[in-house]
């Protein structure tokens, strides 16, 4: 096996970077500031993506797929929106190669084979998506539309890092037109609160329900909704959206349907969206200096089975009882790896399988085959217990519970102790250097002061949590009156 991972203390940027390689969830590629996501970590991917889906369409949302490429004028009709990912734009400006004449078995591009118009590739997808549902609205009876797609975008970031920030990354978005400025707003609160209860529920990741300030609002909607999440560093992360558009989509694309008066209006809309982030946010809540540590409800195997053996017919033995363990487990909907390959010894597997943060493994012996015994390592607590084979199967379903209800609890009590009051500049910068999480201060309410605290120390308003309770108070900053407190953060 490679050396241990850098730990957390020592270098947390480096411990997650070579946690994400050495736990074979992905790697950087051949294009600059892209991804290849492994076949394990998109096997965590999966098992997200499953459960969303699900979620989605238990609350009504069909799926659909709009195209990669936007044309240029389609894009800009939306100004707000065309500002805010400009810089991030990948733009086609030709279609087709041939041969370069200077350089002989080089390519280059055609300049006969421009296009009439420039192609932007999706950085979200808005624009095209409210063109076409000016071609499926005209009525109220169309009304409400709820789509989803699964789909990539590109944002061309200078400066990436795997899972959390890359030039390309898959995602789901989300588009829905309504008939009412309540239906829309109420959908994009239950898309926020879909979105909670997935992060808390699957991922064991306490969330902060909030609205986004002016100048952190997603660009061209009116409100948006987000879910933010604190990591093991301190720093908080943004894991998912939900926007309140209003009409400013249906106007720039001039969606209008008929009323039940028989009166043209424009209709009303949301988007929401979660990406492959939600990796990292994973991999920075729960896992430790010996690697990953997954939560039951998304590994990609909630446990592994690994026989300790000297010669064929230990395996033989061996095998027989773990093929039983693993028939009655998979029936009861466990998933499971009987590890019993021949090119690795128990310790390098055991070793591998905590890496990759398997929540529990089971090792048997002979002596447990003489004992009826099966020993059981939880991943979360690294702690082992021998069980009677009779009881594996309800104590390893009693064990995943656990693992489950353990890791929310010691992320959410982590967040509970890095929430701190302060009243003064002076407190806020102290916590944001010795201790870091988020810090709940009053805020004078405009985007100047906003943008002066982000200068100095680098920290943004997070969000406004929706259970915040009114309290006239002054801004930390200006000294002005605040009618409550928010919540900053350094963020990722």
């Amino acid at each position: 096996m490679s050396k241990k991972l850098t730990t957390r203390t020592e270098d947390y940027s480096k411990w997650y970077n070579e946690l994400v390689v050495k736990a074979d969830l992905a790697e950087n590629s051949a294009v600059r500031g892209c991804m290849v996501i492994k076949p394990y970590g998109y096997a965590i991917w999966e098992k997200m993506q499953a459960e969303l889906d699900r979620m989605f369409k238990e609350t009504g949302h069909q799926n659909a797929y709009f195209p990669l490429f936007v044309p240029k004028s389609l894009f800009e009709a939306e100004e707000k929106n065309a500002e805010g990912f400009a810089k991030e734009c990948a733009v086609v400006t030709h279609y087709r190669l041939q041969a370069d004449p200077d350089k002989p078995g080089k390519l280059r591009v055609d300049p006969e084979a421009k296009l009439e118009e420039e192609l932007v590739v999706r950085p979200t997808s808005e624009a095209i998506i409210w063109n076409t549902y000016r071609n499926w609205i005209q009525s109220y009876r169309d009304l409400p539309i709820l789509i989803n797609q699964w789909a990539n975008v590109v944002r061309w970031e200078m400066r990436t890092r795997l899972f959390l920030r890359t030039a390309e990354f898959l995602w789901q978005e989300g588009h829905t037109a309504h008939e009412t400025k309540e239906e829309a707003l109420k959908e994009a609160k239950l898309m926020n609160n879909v979105y909670a209860t997935f992060a808390e529920n699957f991922m064991a990741m306490p969330v902060i329900q909030g609205v986004k300030t002016e100048s952190e609002r997603f660009a061209g909607a009116e409100e948006t909704f987000c879910i933010e999440a604190l990591m093991q560093d301190g720093k908080a992360l943004q894991a998912g959206t939900s926007h309140f558009l209003g009409q400013n989509f249906a106007k720039a694309f001039d969606v209008k349907f008929a009323n039940k008066e028989g009166k043209q209006d424009y209709v009303w809309a949301t988007s929401w969206g979660v990406s492959t982030r939600l990796m990292g946010a994973l991999i920075m809540t729960h896992s430790d200096d010996n690697g990953l540590v997954l939560p039951p409800t998304l590994a990609p195997y909630q446990v592994v089975i690994v026989p300790i053996y000297k010669n064929e017919d230990d395996l033989n033995a061996i095998s027989k009882v773990a093929n039983g363990i693993q028939a009655d487990l998979r029936a009861k909907g466990i998933s499971v790896k009987y590890d019993d390959r021949d090119t690795q010894r128990p310790g390098a597997k055991f070793a591998q399988h905590e890496l990759q943060g398997v929540p529990l493994r089971l090792a048997i012996g002979p002596k447990d085959l003489e004992n009826g015994t099966v020993e059981i390592a939880r991943r979360d607590t690294l702690t082992k217990e021998i069980v009677a084979l009779d009881k594996v199967s309800e104590t390893v379903k009693s064990l995943l519970d656990a693992i489950q209800e353990n890791l929310f609890k010691r992320a959410f009590d982590y967040r509970a102790s890095h929430i701190t009051e302060v009243d003064t500049f002076d407190e806020f910068k102290t916590v944001l250097e010795t201790k870091g999480g988020f810090i709940s201060a009053h805020w004078d309410g405009t985007n100047e002061t906003e943008a002066k605290i982000k200068e100095l120390t680098k920290a943004t308003i997070r969000c406004i949590p929706l259970d915040n309770k009114p309290e006239e108070g002054v801004c930390v900053f200006t000294g002005k009156p605040s009618k409550g407190r928010v919540l900053f953060a350094k963020a990722y």
